[in-house]
């Protein structure tokens, strides 16, 4: 899953990109307004992570401004102020959840992850696809009850295609997913991961939909 975080204090930002990306998310930072604006309008995250005091351009204003072209991924915002009026303000712009600084990391990724599930029209926080079981909570992955360790692109990508089941995804729209802007991005991998994933999980678990990319079959 790929993340943006717009947040202009330099060891803030650098703490949630470390935290996310052990937590096996691809990350994207902006330092300001404007190149949170611009990446936010332009690339295709799972959700973000926006500060309300940018300089440059408010989160407020960036927010709207991403609401009024139809970009619908899932935002939570970071705001140093306790006003109520504030997270108001900022739901009604179209902000799916708040943190209030400072905050533990470990509450922000439980709710980057539930965000990302309902935005993918699913409620629950655990997956069943026949013996192969995948606690998107967790990070974690059991075939027949024995625990399966996958590297953070294993991972990724199977979290991927099971939250879109039921459709095939294209080699494209998975990297995009699957890498941060500055990561040297190589399609071909994918049928190497895909491979090494079939191996520890079993053949029948995700198919080759020739000329359309990868599906797996809705969960149980």
């Amino acid at each position: 899953m790929r993340l943006l975080v717009v947040e202009d204090n330099a060891e803030l930002s650098q703490q949630l990109r470390n935290a996310l990306s052990e937590s096996g998310f691809a990350v994207d930072v902006a330092a300001d307004g404007e190149e949170g604006l611009h990446l936010g309008s332009t690339e295709p995250y799972d959700a973000v992570v926006l500060d309300l005091g940018l300089p440059r351009l408010d989160g407020l204003s960036v927010l709207r401004r991403w609401r009024a072209a139809d970009r619908a991924m899932p935002v939570i915002l970071l705001t140093a102020r306790d006003s109520w009026s504030e997270k108001v303000e900022g739901l009604n712009a179209g902000a799916d959840d708040y943190l209030a600084k400072p905050f533990i990391m470990a509450e922000l990724i439980a709710r980057l992850n539930a965000l990302i599930r309902r935005a993918n029209g699913i409620a629950k926080s655990e997956l069943e696809f026949g013996e192969v079981r995948l606690d998107t909570a967790a990070r974690a992955v059991t075939r027949q009850g024995a625990s399966v360790r996958l590297t953070a692109l294993e991972y990724g990508m199977l979290a991927y295609l099971a939250l879109n089941a039921g459709r095939p995804v294209s080699k494209t729209e998975l990297t995009e997913h699957l890498y941060a802007q500055d990561f040297d991005r190589d399609s071909n991998t994918l049928e190497v991961i895909a491979g090494r994933l079939r191996r520890k999980l079993g053949d029948g678990l995700i198919e080759t939909v020739r000329g359309q990319g990868y599906r797996m079959s809705p969960p149980r």
